[in-house]
C-alpha cells in the first residue's frame, strides 16, 4: 500500500508537482472534469427538487477505473484540483465516483505551483466546499434547463438544428446591437484644421502643430474660416504649465490578460487562456482564472528587488491593488510569474511573449509614477473668434514607462501630443500654413474579442472561466463570425492656406479596415430577434448580471441552491409554453428590397433552406432567379443593388474564337463555362468583375491541366483499366478504384498481367 495519492485535473501540472513531493507521492491527472450530467434526456429531475443525473463521460472510464484502484491502496488521497467553482466541482465529483468520503478527504489548493506552494497546500488541507460545489452545480443545471427549452423551440419557430444557452444568447445580443447601431449610422462630412506655427525671433524657426477649438460643419465654412486668417498676427494668449503623474496599471486579472494579450499580442481570447493554462501548468505563472489585482507581501518585496537590480532604487515603489470589479468570484491573487527574478522562459514563442506581458505588467505594477509636465496653449488673432490649440507634453521621469504602458482599446489617432519651442503669454507667432482637412464622423466600431470581454466584465455578465468557451461557443455555432476587412478607397479634400494663397489637394485613403472583429451572422441576428422578443428578461443585461450575483451568494452559502433555480425556473417554463403557443416567427419572411429596374421584377433578401440568399420574381408563371448572400453580407443590410449584383450571374464575358464563356457559381464555388467544359475561377477572382483577358488564361490553364491529366497508358482488351499520373505519382485505375503501383515500377513499360497482379495483390 502506498502512501499519498495526489489527483490533479492535467497531466502536465501532475508531473510538475510530482517533482516537488517527491517518493511517497503519487500524482496523477483526472483529465479534467470525469462526469457531468447525462447526454440523453434533461438529466434534472425537475419535480424532485432539480435533482441531477450524472454519468461518466465514455473517455473517463479508463481514467476512473484506474484512479478508483490507486485510492484503494493508498492510505491518504489528496484532491487538488483548480481552486476556482469548476475545480471545486471536479473535487466533489472525484469523491462521489471513486466512494471517497466528503467530509474526510483531503482537499488542496494552491494558486501557484512551486514547491512551497505546494508544501503549505499540504500542510494545510481542508475539506471539500460544498456550497461552491453547489454554485458550480446551480450554474450548471440552470444552463442544462435553459439550452434543453430553449433549443427545441428554435427549431420550431426558427430554424432547425439550431441551439442557445443563457450567457451566450445575451453575449449575442451584445454583437448583434453593435451592429444595428453601425446598419443605422449615416457618415456625416466635417473638416477639421490644423495650423503649423513659429516663432518669428526663432533663428531656427521650429513649427509646433496647433489644432482650431472649432470643427466646421461644411467646406464652406471651413474656407471662411482659412479666410479670416490670411494676413491676420497671431499672439499667444494662454500658456499653462501643469505638473502630472501617471500611475501604472495594476497586475492582470483574467478579463485584462485576455484584453492586452489581444491588443498587444493579437491573441484571441481562448490562444490566451490556453496558452496562461500551459504556463500555470509548468509552474511560471499563478493561477490564471481570477477577478483579484492583489498581490501577495512576498511577491512585492520580490519584485522590489528585481526592480532595484535592474533600475535602481528610485524605480521601486511597492502597492497593492484593490479589487473594484462587481462580484469577483476569486479572493487570490493577480496573475503574476511564480518567480519574479525570472525574466526569461523556454518554450514556444507565445508562450515567451504572453510570460513576457505578465511579468512586464507585475513589474510595472511595483514601479515609481511617471511625472509628466502638461503645457496647454491657446493662439488667438483678432477678428478670427476660434483659437488654436495645443496640448504639449514633457516627461520628466519615465517610472513605470521605462519598462511598460498599457494599450487602449482607441483606434483614433488625431489626439497627437506636440513637441514645443519655449513660449511665454503675449508672445506672436507666425502661421506658416493652416490647413482644413476633409473629414467623416466614424460608425460605432465592432466587438473585437478583447473589447467583448470587457463589456461584459462592466455588465457583470459571466466570471473569469466563463469568457472564453462564450466566445467560442457563439462563433462555432454560427451566430457570429470573426472577420478581417480590407477596407474600402475613399477620396477626400485638403485645403490649405500658404502665404496668402488657398490651394486644393485632392487624397485618398482607405478607411473600413477590419481586423478579427466579430460581427452577428443572419441567423445570429433572427435566434437574437426571436429571443428578445419572446424571453426579454433572459435576454436583460441586469437579470443576466443579478443571476450571477446569486450564484456567489450560493458559494458563500448564503442561499441555497435549488431555491434559486426553482425561482428562475417556473418563470422561465411558463414563458417557454407561451412561445409555443404563438404563432411562427418570421424565419420565412423576406424582405423587400426594390424592383429590378430592367425587368420590373422584386427582390427580396431572406434566408432559405440553404442559409442566407436574395430571389427576384420570374415574369408570370416562369420560375424566378436566387443567389447566396457573400461572405460578411447580411439579410437585415443587403442593398438592391448589392442584391441585383448577386443575380447578374451566370453572366457572358464575351466571345472567345467564337464561342461564348458563361461565369456562373457553382456547388464548387465559382467557374467559367466554355465550349462545354468547366473551368474554376483562381481565389483571387471576382465572378462579378473578372476580365475576358483573365477569362482566357483560365481556359488555357484549364486545357494544360486536362492534358496533363490524360491516361499515361491504355489497353484496348480491357478499357476500363488505365495508368494515370496522379498527385502522388502514378497509379492503376480500374472500375472506380485507384491503385497505388510498386516502388521502382516504370509505369510505361508496365503489361495488363502486370496490372492485372499488382490489383489483386492489392485487394489482398
Amino acid at each position: 500500500m502506498q502512501d499519498n495519492l495526489v489527483i490533479v485535473e492535467s497531466p502536465s501540472k501532475a508531473k510538475t508537482i510530482e517533482k516537488f513531493l517527491g517518493k511517497d507521492y503519487i500524482v496523477k491527472s483526472s483529465f479534467g472534469h470525469i462526469r457531468d450530467l447525462v447526454k440523453k434526456g434533461i438529466g434534472v429531475a425537475i419535480d424532485n427538487n432539480y435533482e441531477p443525473t450524472y454519468e461518466v463521460a465514455s473517455d473517463k472510464k479508463k481514467i476512473v477505473q484506474e484512479l478508483s484502484s490507486l485510492a484503494k491502496k493508498s492510505k491518504n488521497v489528496w484532491l487538488a484540483s483548480d481552486e476556482d467553482r469548476e475545480g471545486e466541482a471536479i473535487a466533489w465529483h472525484l469523491t462521489q465516483v471513486l466512494d471517497l468520503p466528503v467530509d474526510k478527504t483531503r482537499r488542496i489548493v494552491f494558486h501557484e505551483i512551486t514547491p512551497q506552494a505546494i508544501h503549505e497546500a499540504i500542510e494545510h488541507p481542508r475539506t471539500v466546499n460544498m456550497d461552491i460545489v453547489n454554485a458550480q452545480q446551480a450554474r450548471r443545471i440552470l444552463d442544462r434547463l435553459v439550452g434543453f427549452e430553449l433549443s427545441p423551440l428554435l427549431w420550431k419557430k426558427v430554424k432547425p438544428a439550431l441551439s442557445a444557452g443563457r450567457v451566450q444568447s445575451v453575449t449575442v445580443r451584445l454583437i448583434v446591437e453593435r451592429e444595428r447601431e453601425i446598419m443605422a449610422f449615416h457618415s456625416t462630412e466635417y473638416y477639421r484644421v490644423t495650423a503649423q506655427f513659429y516663432r518669428p525671433d526663432d533663428p531656427e524657426k521650429i513649427l509646433f502643430r496647433a489644432e482650431a477649438a472649432h470643427r466646421f460643419a461644411n467646406r464652406a465654412d471651413a474656407e471662411a474660416f482659412l479666410s479670416r486668417c490670411n494676413g491676420a498676427d497671431f499672439t499667444v494668449t494662454r500658456n499653462e504649465e501643469k505638473p502630472a503623474t501617471k500611475s501604472p496599471a495594476p497586475p492582470f486579472t483574467t478579463s485584462t490578460l485576455q484584453q492586452e494579450a489581444g491588443r498587444k499580442l493579437g491573441m484571441s481570447v481562448s490562444q490566451t487562456m490556453n496558452i496562461a493554462q500551459k504556463l500555470y501548468e509548468q509552474g511560471l505563472i499563478t493561477y490564471m482564472r481570477t477577478d483579484s489585482v492583489n498581490l501577495s507581501s512576498q511577491a512585492i518585496t520580490a519584485a522590489k528587488q528585481e526592480i532595484i537590480k535592474l533600475f535602481g532604487e528610485k524605480y521601486a515603489h511597492p502597492r497593492n491593488y484593490k479589487t473594484k470589479t462587481k462580484g469577483a468570484q476569486e479572493a487570490h491573487e493577480a496573475i503574476r510569474p511564480s518567480y519574479i527574478n525570472r525574466q526569461e522562459i523556454e518554450g514556444t514563442p507565445a508562450e515567451k511573449k504572453l510570460y513576457e506581458l505578465i511579468w512586464k505588467r507585475t513589474l510595472a505594477s511595483q514601479m515609481a509614477p511617471a511625472e509628466i509636465d502638461k503645457t496647454l496653449v491657446t493662439i488667438e488673432a483678432n477678428g478670427v473668434e476660434e483659437p488654436f490649440n495645443v496640448t504639449g507634453e514633457t516627461v520628466r521621469f519615465d517610472g513605470f514607462m521605462h519598462l511598460y504602458s498599457e494599450s487602449t482599446d482607441d483606434d483614433a489617432t488625431d489626439n497627437e501630443v506636440a513637441v514645443l519651442p519655449r513660449l511665454r503669454k503675449g508672445d506672436a507667432v507666425t502661421a506658416e500654413s493652416i490647413t482644413a482637412t476633409q473629414r467623416f464622423t466614424q460608425s460605432p466600431s465592432r466587438y473585437t474579442e478583447a473589447l467583448l470581454v470587457k463589456r461584459l466584465e462592466e455588465l457583470g455578465i459571466g466570471r473569469p472561466s466563463t469568457y472564453a468557451p462564450t466566445i467560442s461557443t457563439i462563433i462555432n455555432r454560427g451566430y457570429v463570425v470573426k472577420q478581417n476587412k480590407e477596407g474600402v478607397k475613399r477620396d477626400y479634400v485638403q485645403i490649405t492656406l500658404k502665404k496668402g494663397k488657398m490651394t486644393e489637394k485632392s487624397l485618398s485613403e482607405r478607411v473600413g479596415k477590419e481586423n478579427g472583429r466579430l460581427a452577428p451572422t443572419d441567423i445570429g441576428m433572427l435566434v437574437n430577434d426571436y429571443l428578445e422578443k419572446q424571453f426579454s428578461d433572459i435576454l436583460d443585461y441586469n437579470f443576466t448580471a443579478n443571476v450571477e450575483k446569486e450564484f456567489d451568494e450560493i458559494a458563500e452559502g448564503r442561499k441555497p441552491w435549488t431555491g434559486m433555480i426553482d425561482q428562475f425556473y417556473k418563470g422561465f417554463h411558463s414563458s417557454v409554453e407561451k412561445a409555443l403557443e404563438s404563432q411562427p416567427t418570421r424565419t420565412g419572411q423576406a424582405r423587400e428590397l426594390g424592383v429590378d429596374p430592367k425587368t420590373g421584377h422584386r427582390v427580396f433578401a431572406r434566408i432559405g433552406r440553404y442559409g442566407p440568399m436574395v430571389e427576384m420574381e420570374g415574369d408570370e408563371g416562369g420560375k424566378g432567379r436566387s443567389a447566396s448572400l457573400k461572405k460578411g453580407q447580411l439579410v437585415a443590410s443587403i442593398t438592391l443593388e448589392e442584391a441585383l449584383e448577386l443575380l447578374s450571374l451566370p453572366r457572358s464575358v464575351g466571345m472567345i474564337d467564337g464561342k461564348e464563356a458563361i461565369i456562373g457559381i457553382g456547388k464548387y464555388g465559382p467557374y467559367v463555362r466554355y465550349d462545354g467544359k468547366f473551368t474554376s475561377l483562381g481565389r483571387r477572382d471576382d465572378p462579378y468583375t473578372i476580365s475576358l483577358e483573365r477569362v482566357a488564361e483560365l481556359i488555357e490553364e484549364g486545357k494544360k491541366a486536362r492534358s496533363s491529366n490524360a491516361p499515361i497508358k491504355t489497353f484496348d482488351e480491357e478499357p476500363e483499366l488505365q495508368i494515370k499520373n496522379g498527385r502522388f505519382g502514378a497509379y492503376i485505375a480500374f472500375k472506380g478504384k485507384n491503385y497505388k503501383l510498386p516502388k521502382g515500377v516504370e509505369p510505361e513499360k508496365l503489361s495488363l498481367e502486370e496490372c492485372r497482379k499488382i490489383i489483386a495483390e492489392s485487394k489482398k
